[in-house]
């Protein structure tokens, strides 16, 4: 046995949707005893930090239902079934932004909420942008707009809780440190 690992006894799916599955997982700790969790299963994710020549970042203000405010965001999308998260990447970088990228490049990938989400976010790093053909087209269910920040306004946003989600506050922060290990 994993240290720490409960085993599941039974599992029971609540709901099947289009983004997310919830199950409540019946379990054995490592004391004996018994307990429930409640754990949403989702398919995995894309974000993509696309820098502009001038080192400015692409991003994106969408409305967050779940917060019920607009976001600023880098781009980003969840993996379709049997896609690569490289290919989700551009996809997602072209159908946000109306960019695409000469080169693309694995920064990291980690777990958004491991309490309760299988989910886990692949972040790219975007260069050689460059206009798509076709421009942003979005689905018919999003709608967003384009923004191309500095670093300095990019931590005016975090400030201001406009940028509030981790993947964006990450790519922020990784951004600070790749412009000044440039320099």
């Amino acid at each position: 046995m994993k240290k720490f690992e409960e085993k599941t006894i039974h599992s029971e799916r609540l709901y099947e949707g289009k983004v997310i599955n919830l199950k409540v997982d019946n379990v054995s700790l490592p004391n004996g005893k018994q307990s429930k969790r409640e754990l949403i299963e989702h398919p995995g994710a894309v974000a993509v930090i696309a820098l502009t020549i001038e080192g400015k970042i692409i991003m994106v203000e969408q409305y967050r239902k779940a917060l019920e405010r607009s976001l600023v965001e880098i781009p980003a999308g969840k993996l379709e079934p049997g896609e690569a998260p490289e290919y989700t990447a551009m996809r997602e970088l072209e159908e946000e932004t109306g960019y695409s990228a000469d080169k693309l490049e694995k920064v990291i990938s980690f777990s958004t909420s491991p309490g309760f989400a299988d989910e886990v976010v692949h972040v790219f790093f975007a260069t050689g942008l460059h206009r798509a053909e076709n421009g942003a087209v979005t689905d018919e269910d999003e709608f967003v707009e384009l923004l191309e920040v500095t670093v300095e306004e990019a931590q005016g946003l975090i400030d201001n809780e406009r940028i509030y989600d981790a993947k964006t506050a990450y790519a922020v922060q990784w951004v600070k440190n790749y412009l000044s290990d440039k320099n």
